[in-house]
């Protein structure tokens, strides 16, 4: 091939590439934003009814009374809506009725087995022995129907249910299926919960901090929702310690930019003794350590902070616990130093200061 072709042949694949980005990009963004939770435009979602078990419906008179029974528990055992797995159920083999290939031995053409469709990798990676007789099989329903619930769950369900749905079979059209047979199975105003990643349950500022570390956390809180990018400065995009950092700047306060430095800044507190506005550090990420954590949270309280967790995580930015096995230390930054003159001159500014 000539020079002259190369280039020719490089410049039509480059605009090839550009032309799939273009109309692709867009399309699996959105899709990640439903499926994850990546916007806060919606507002908060309670998710506190997510794994009730509603009343059955009529129509849950057609499943069989085995399988009736085995939903029901591991709806119970797994916080996992009953009819949401008899929607799977139905869906998939009509509640173990079906006598196509695949469903009571053998496998079907995509290599699907058993009463609920499992892979074998999927069931040997969640398969729960259900009737304890000391096997774990994907034909028999006592088995296949909790792990099911265990698959739904590793999935983000039931907060997130439809997340959880597309991850057993990546279908749009098959979510909605199982989520009209679950909805003509259960009884009453049933609805599912898709959490966007604003919990309404995490939206109150901790009653016992100043008015200060009330303003701080705020900020932090109303960043739920947006994308991890790593090195990202905001507004709308932040990494962990960028987070962080701009939090304590709407107070009006500095504090140092990268975790690195975040974590010498502050006064050291002991694990238990932490407060709201404090920072918690861990020992993940490359080249971290013990003595050099790589990753940072804002302790809101209860055993919870805010943090922009990770590009994958669900959600990236959001309130979880930080009571996890990496977890490095505490720092206290308003009891550094640096700040401590500052946030005596920010107090005396407050109303009766």
């Amino acid at each position: 091939m000539t020079p002259r072709r190369v280039l020719a042949a490089c410049a039509l694949a480059a605009a090839a590439a550009l032309f799939v980005a273009l109309i692709f990009v867009p399309i699996l963004f959105g899709a990640s934003q439903f499926m994850f939770g990546g916007s806060v435009n919606g507002g908060c979602v309670d998710t506190s009814g997510a794994g009730a078990q509603p009343a059955e419906a009529g129509d849950a008179k057609s499943i069989p009374a085995n399988y009736l029974d085995l939903y029901k528990k591991a709806g119970k055992d797994y916080g996992i809506p009953w009819n949401v797995l008899a929607g799977i159920g139905e869906v998939e083999t009509g509640h173990g009725t079906s006598n196509a290939q695949g469903v009571h031995s053998g496998e079907n053409y995509a290599g699907a087995g058993g009463p609920m469709q499992f892979l074998d990798p999927t069931f040997k990676s969640f398969a729960v022995d259900g009737n304890k007789d000391g096997k774990k099989d994907r034909y028999d329903p006592a088995d296949a129907i909790p792990t099911a619930a265990a698959y739904l769950k590793h999935n983000g369900a039931p907060q997130r249910m439809k997340t959880a749905i597309f991850q057993y079979n990546h279908s749009w059209d098959y979510v909605n299926m199982v989520l009209a047979w679950a909805k003509r199975y259960g009884g009453g105003d049933f609805k599912v919960v898709q959490s966007n990643g604003v919990d309404c349950q995490d939206n109150d500022l901790p009653a016992n901090a100043s008015q200060l570390v009330q303003k701080i956390i705020a900020f932090a809180l109303a960043q739920r929702g947006k994308p991890y990018v790593f090195g990202a400065t905001g507004p709308d995009a932040w990494d962990c310690s960028s987070l962080v950092q701009a939090a304590y700047r709407a107070a009006g306060l500095g504090i140092p930019r990268t975790t690195f430095e975040q974590w010498p800044f502050g006064l050291k507190i002991p694990k238990g003794k932490e407060q709201p506005g404090d920072l918690v550090f861990f020992n993940s990420g490359p080249g971290t350590s013990a003595d050099n954590p790589g990753h940072v949270g804002m302790v809101i309280g209860n055993g919870k902070m805010i943090v922009a967790s990770c590009s994958a995580c669900v959600p990236a930015i959001g309130v979880k616990t930080y009571k996890r096995p990496d977890w490095v230390g505490v720092t206290r930054p308003l009891a550094s130093p640096t700040l401590k003159a500052k946030v005596g001159e920010l107090a005396a500014r407050q109303p009766g200061g």
